[in-house]
């Protein structure tokens, strides 16, 4: 092996990632309920320029042609999201038969072109339903939750392997309900903590209800984390960081691998703590199959204890701080501190404001230094005995990004949303190779990079 010489474990899964709502469309046709980002949406004032997910890159009508452009990728897997009110329009009670037809469709083409379905119940889209009865802040709904896991684990189990509960709870809870940024757009960090307890308390019945169905399946949630990191090593930064991670990212990750909320993180939030039920936290605990991490960027502490990023970093179309560094620390840490299972890494990614040529290329080098990085990254922490599985590059496809709406690309694959036509990009052209070599190297100094082209399997 060279210097420049990254290959992966021989059974590494490589990946890409999409969630329901921003990318099926057909929000309202075959039976679908309404969710709380249809009425979010919809909301004047919520959403960049005023944009839905209704029609978003309408994977719901298109998906065959998206799962032959997975394969022209050599995808070995494809993490996406159910949406909980297409297949229960009020999320208990009578199922529709369609949404779940829509499913089993995609998980048989899935595995018609070899490629793997890696599941994830809940991308934000709560059905609207529910959220009327009080939502994620009333705790009847994990019990709701857990019957819809069961629910697709009965649907699905026969051909789907890998499960994950939720995606992000902390996005969920945070943004959701303490900034009000995302739907259902309240703002109370109260609420918001109990809300977050409560996800992981249905995380909990969820496992519980899947396990019954299925007891080989392997399970596991996936964690948005940011890792704080002092700007310099004075004690009062290094103590401001770990405050900043106990307050934010360990506040999901210890009720999960360490049965409790961290102390100090409890003591920061004072009378604004959730309220915990007698075996909550050995519910919460339970063991995990596995633990999928999205990394985007970190939290920098400056001088003056606030997020400062280092003057003339780099930083992607998102505002986010390139920093690929942080990957591998935050990777070792958890491995160190948490003896956790075994990690995917289930996003990671950059926005970048890509321009189609008048051929039609798209030529995002930019993406694919930031892939490249971060994968060297993973390879590194892989070298230092972090157990890393797979490692799913955020996104799929361009679509529809939250409270931006559509003006922050992040696919490998670009979407006309006029015309609903996809060109792969440079970054997916590489991807593709990286994935069909198992790896990628780097070249010296003053070497040519290696062409780009299409090598479907």
């Amino acid at each position: 092996m060279t210097r420049n010489n990254y290959s992966f474990p021989r059974d590494f899964l490589w990946g890409a990632a999409t969630a329901a709502y921003q990318i099926e469309g057909a929000w309202n046709v075959d039976g679908r309920g309404e969710s709380i980002w249809d009425r979010f949406s919809h909301t004047e004032g919520k959403v960049n320029n005023g944009e839905t997910g209704d029609v978003a890159c309408d994977h719901y009508h298109r998906f065959a042609a998206d799962v032959e452009i997975m394969r022209r990728l050599n995808l070995k897997a494809y993490r996406f999201s159910i949406s909980w009110p297409r297949v229960l329009p009020s999320g208990r009670g009578p199922v529709n038969p369609a949404g779940l037809d829509f499913y089993d469709r995609l998980v048989d083409a899935l595995l018609e072109a070899n490629i793997e379905p890696f599941v994830t119940l809940y991308h934000w889209d709560l059905p609207q339903a529910l959220e009327d009865m009080g939502g994620w802040s009333e705790r009847d709904t994990c019990g709701y939750f857990a019957d819809y896991a069961a629910l697709m684990m009965r649907r699905l189990g026969d051909r789907v392997r890998c499960w994950a509960t939720f995606n992000e709870p902390a996005i969920v809870s945070f943004l959701g309900f303490r900034t009000g940024q995302h739907a259902p757009g309240y703002r109370s960090q109260r609420l918001a903590l109990q809300v977050g307890h409560h996800l992981l308390v249905a995380h909990g019945m969820a496992l519980q209800s899947m396990r019954a169905i299925k007891s080989d399946s392997e399970a596991g949630i996936v964690l948005s984390l940011w890792p704080p990191e002092a700007q310099s090593d004075t004690p009062e930064l290094k103590a401001s960081a770990e405050k900043l991670w106990q307050k934010d990212e360990a506040w999901f990750v210890d009720p999960l691998l360490r049965a409790h909320y961290p102390v100090l993180g409890w003591q920061e939030y004072g009378d604004d703590v959730p309220e915990i039920r007698p075996g909550d936290m050995a519910l919460i605990s339970q063991k995990l199959d596995f633990i999928g991490v999205n990394y985007y960027s970190r939290k920098l502490m400056g001088p003056d204890g606030q997020i400062s990023p280092v003057p003339g970093s780099e930083h992607t179309e998102m505002g986010w701080e390139v920093t690929p560094s942080s990957l591998r620390k935050l990777l070792v840490r958890l491995q160190e501190e948490y003896r956790c299972p075994p990690i995917y890494i289930t996003e990671n990614g950059a926005a970048v404001a890509d321009r189609v040529a008048e051929d039609g290329s798209i030529h995002d080098e930019r993406r694919i230094s930031y892939l490249r990085d971060h994968l060297v990254a993973v390879h590194n922490a892989i070298t230092d005995g972090v157990d890393v599985r797979g490692y799913f590059v955020w996104s799929l496809m361009d679509n529809f990004e939250w409270a931006f709406g559509y003006s922050k690309r992040f696919g490998i694959v670009h979407v006309d949303y006029a015309t609903q036509e996809r060109r792969i990009k440079d970054s997916g052209l590489w991807y593709s190779q990286t994935v069909r070599r198992n790896g990628f190297q780097l070249p010296s100094a003053g070497e040519p990079s290696e062409p780009l082209v299409e090598t479907a399997r």
